[in-house]
């Protein structure tokens, strides 16, 4: 079945805009944040497994560290950037390595999806 998903869930894309000149000392300043909601995404606990035998490992298998997101890649707004970030069930994420896009799938010709890992920020 294609995206965008009927019982999926919507994720909203924050995404910083043109910077609009330099401070005093050079620096660029922050653009304006933008932001769209992308219905009908699948939404995925994403772990990470501690290194075997590591320190980690002694108290707990896996740590949940964010998100698989499987998006509609048909949005107007795609493709994603990797300095977009996402926020997921009303948390704010940051997306981490380049967004993959699934293409064509070669069962159906359907239009597959895109996706991307989105780690929980702290701090």
């Amino acid at each position: 079945m294609p995206a965008p998903y009927p019982f999926g869930e919507t994720v909203r894309i924050v995404r910083t805009g043109p910077s609009p000149g330099r401070d005093p000392r050079g620096q660029p300043l922050p653009g304006p944040d933008e932001s769209f909601d992308v219905p009908g995404c699948v939404v995925a606990p994403r772990a990470e497994t501690p290194q075997v035998g590591g320190e980690q490992q002694q108290e707990r298998d896996t740590v949940i560290v964010g998100w698989t997101v499987y998006a509609p890649a048909d949005h107007p707004r795609m493709p994603l950037r990797t300095t977009d970030r996402a926020r997921i069930r009303g948390v704010d994420c940051e997306i981490t390595g380049e967004p993959g896009d699934w293409g064509r799938t070669p069962f159906t010709g359907l239009r597959g999806v895109v996706q991307f890992a989105a780690d929980r920020v702290t701090g």
